[in-house]
C-alpha cells in the first residue's frame, strides 16, 4: 500500500507555515509509503466567540477583543487546530 493523499486542517494559530511544512513533508516522507504523497491543506481561521455579547468575530493581529463591544473576555472557537482529516491510500498489490 502507498500513501496518496494526506489531508490536513491546520489553524491559523497552531503557528505552522505551510510552504515548510510542504517541504518538511517532501522530506520527511522520503523512501517511505508516503513519497510523493499530495499534502492537502484547510485553513482554519482564528475565530473567537466574545463572553460578554456573544459574537463571533474573526480575530484580527492576534488581538483577542471583542470588535462589538471591545470586552476583553474571548473564547477560541477555531484557528488552534493541528489534525490530520484523512489519509488516502493506494493498495498496490504484485499479481
Amino acid at each position: 500500500a502507498r500513501v496518496k493523499i494526506v489531508r490536513l486542517r491546520i489553524g491559523e494559530l497552531a503557528g505552522v507555515v505551510p510552504e515548510s511544512l510542504r517541504f518538511c513533508f517532501e522530506v520527511a516522507s522520503e523512501g517511505t509509503v508516503a513519497q510523493g504523497a499530495e499534502l492537502q491543506i484547510e485553513h482554519v481561521p482564528l475565530i473567537g466567540r466574545c463572553r460578554a455579547c456573544g459574537a463571533d468575530f474573526h480575530v484580527e493581529g492576534y488581538i483577542f477583543i471583542c470588535p462589538h463591544c471591545e470586552s476583553p473576555h474571548v473564547e477560541l472557537i477555531s484557528g488552534d487546530e493541528l489534525e490530520v482529516v484523512e489519509l488516502e491510500v493506494e493498495d498496490v498489490r504484485c499479481p
